[in-house]
């Protein structure tokens, strides 16, 4: 499973405030925002050469996002990595006894399957496996 970063995840209460720092102060590009409904969050990617940020703003007070500022405030929330096979990827974890959030890919932004390792088994890390659409 050769992996590569696609992106750091932060979570933010306001996007909007979010965006007058990274964009406004710091200058960075800012991609299209996106709503991605089966994770009850508003995505902004802001693209840093092979990587990004993704700012996310919970869209329900019940989604990850929002139990995890409730939790821990705002803040880096996630690491994802890239994989070419998102299936192949999980039944090796499987096979190796690591812990996942998720046994099946779901759906991501920009129409993208992702999977999540649960922290325990990464060392407090938080990481999420992602695999581009048309795969």
């Amino acid at each position: 499973m050769k992996a590569t970063l696609d992106h750091i995840g932060i979570a933010v209460r306001d996007l909007d405030a979010a965006l007058a720092f990274y964009r406004d102060a710091l200058g960075l590009d800012v991609g299209e925002a996106e709503d991605v409904p089966s994770e009850r969050v508003r995505a902004q990617f802001l693209p840093l050469g092979e990587t990004a940020l993704e700012l996310l703003e919970a869209t329900d007070e019940g989604s990850a996002i929002a139990r995890s500022i409730e939790r821990r405030g705002p803040g880096i929330h996630h690491i994802t990595l890239r994989v070419a096979d998102l299936a192949a990827a999980l039944a090796r974890l499987r096979e190796r006894g690591v812990r996942l959030v998720d046994e099946r890919p779901r759906p991501g932004a920009g129409g993208s399957r992702v999977a999540f390792i649960h922290p325990s088994a990464a060392q407090g890390v938080l990481i999420e496996l992602k695999e581009d659409p048309g795969r």
